[in-house]
């Protein structure tokens, strides 16, 4: 499948000199003479080169086949993170290259989806949104309403951070949306 350069995303996996290759990151740029390019950094996916390409916005972008199985995720050993196949119960290791952000949307014997390219996993899809626990913020409003726009910390219990509303205190659950990394209600305590 094709797409025009100015649709791709961080993380979207294309064929680049005929290896499948994720954006690792991506920016627009506009030249002096106003002409458009997406400059990415792209990360090869079977040897683990970093190049940089400059993509012109309206140049056709050969994606990557890349299949969803769905796995369990384990635990994390160092700097790797092993899954299981849910279905014949098999296990697997990514690196934190594969797995990348995802982590922080993950606890163990949690579900998710590993993304496979020719049978081999290359990364990892947490689902659309999860339940964290806030670990640490600061002490919530007296009277902060919902529709409030102020916003502050909150460390949440996989260890990242993202902004919650005022009233949000330490030890409540609350749903972050996996895309955005954006906070989007609460379960409570």
């Amino acid at each position: 499948m094709t797409i025009k350069a100015n649709e791709l995303s961080k993380g979207t996996i294309v064929i680049h000199e005929n290896a499948p290759c994720r954006i690792v990151d991506i920016s627009r740029t506009m030249t002096a003479r106003g002409s458009n390019f997406i400059a990415t950094t792209l990360k090869n996916i079977i040897n683990g080169r970093q190049v940089e390409y400059r993509f012109r916005t309206d140049e056709k972008v050969e994606t990557a086949f890349v299949e969803t199985k769905q796995f369990e995720y384990l635990y994390a050993d160092g700097s790797d993170y092993v899954f299981m196949d849910s279905e014949s119960y098999e296990q697997i290791t990514l690196n934190s290259d594969d797995v990348g952000d995802a982590i922080g949307y993950l606890l163990p014997n949690g579900n998710c989806q590993i993304m496979l390219y020719d049978g081999k996993a290359i990364g990892v899809q947490p689902p659309s949104t999860v339940q964290l626990k806030v670990i640490e913020t600061e002490p919530g409003i007296k009277g902060a309403t919902i529709s409030g726009s102020v916003t502050k910390p909150a460390k949440l219990e996989t260890g990242i951070t993202i902004q919650v509303p005022m009233f949000i205190e330490s030890d409540e659950v609350i749903i972050v949306n996996t895309t955005t990394g954006e906070y989007s209600g609460r379960i409570g305590k």
